[in-house]
């Protein structure tokens, strides 16, 4: 089983490669970039909040806390809400995060059950949809599959780890099958996994539609439309520039 911080170095690289990716392929802003590769990284370190170890756990709470409010703060807004209002809910949601969700995963969740399962990389994916808030819908896309392969990759290196290499066999220790896997040895967290992947995937896809007849009933823009990228608001280039040469007459 691999470490804490070997999930977190392993997700950190695909960070910098989604990052990369997201600047120089799909020619997004910095920030949105960025925003990606936190993601992914963050994402990478998920399936650990079942985990009965103490300070990780407690940090990766702490960070949900926080980023998911700020996500879902551009989608609060957008309900009328007044600012006091707003603050008031985010608030409300980072106490629920940070001391009740934490204390129900610490209660219901074991350790390799169904929150380290394709299912679960399901349901993070689908939150980052819903929670992330842009025009374009294929940037949220990008968002979520941002989430999803740095869930993936906490899988895929947790049964890597799951094998022992003994001079030329190849031998699997007790720990393997327990992270990629659709389905866990025990009914209830079976179906309560698959029933809230089944009704988050049900809510991001109303969503989707919804902003589909809001493009085709030109209530959104159709140039940060379904199936394009949003245009680069400020290159990366042009913001380090000015600073490179304040430095330079230094």
């Amino acid at each position: 089983m691999a470490s804490y911080r070997g999930h977190l170095k392993f997700s950190s690289m695909l960070a910098v490669a989604n990052g990369l990716l997201a600047t120089f392929y799909f020619d997004l802003d910095w920030g949105t970039s960025l925003m990606a590769a936190g993601i992914t990284a963050v994402s990478g370190l998920l399936p650990d909040l079942d985990s009965s170890s103490g300070v990780p756990v407690r940090e990766m709470f702490n960070l949900t806390a926080v980023v998911v409010p700020l996500m879902l703060l551009k989608r609060m807004l957008g309900f009328g809400l007044t600012e006091d209002q707003t603050f008031a809910i985010l608030a409300i949601l980072y106490v629920f995060i940070r001391f009740g969700l934490s204390n129900i995963f610490r209660h219901l969740s074991v350790h390799r059950g169904m929150f380290h399962s394709i299912p679960a990389m399901v349901i993070a994916g689908g939150l980052v949809f819903l929670c992330y808030t842009h025009d374009s819908t294929m940037l949220r896309v990008y968002m979520a599959a941002s989430a999803m392969v740095g869930f993936l990759s906490h899988l895929v290196l947790d049964e890597l780890c799951s094998v022992d290499f003994n001079g030329v066999s190849i031998e699997l220790n007790q720990f393997a099958g327990t992270a990629v896997k659709f389905f866990g040895p025990s009914l209830f967290p079976n179906l309560f996994a698959w029933s809230l992947c089944i009704a988050v995937s049900y809510f991001a896809w109303i969503d989707f539609e919804h902003h589909a007849l809001a493009v085709k009933s030109d209530k959104k823009p159709n140039s940060d439309g379904l199936h394009v990228m949003p245009p680069k608001v400020q290159p990366l280039t042009k913001t380090v520039k000015p600073v490179a040469q304040r430095f330079s007459q230094l």
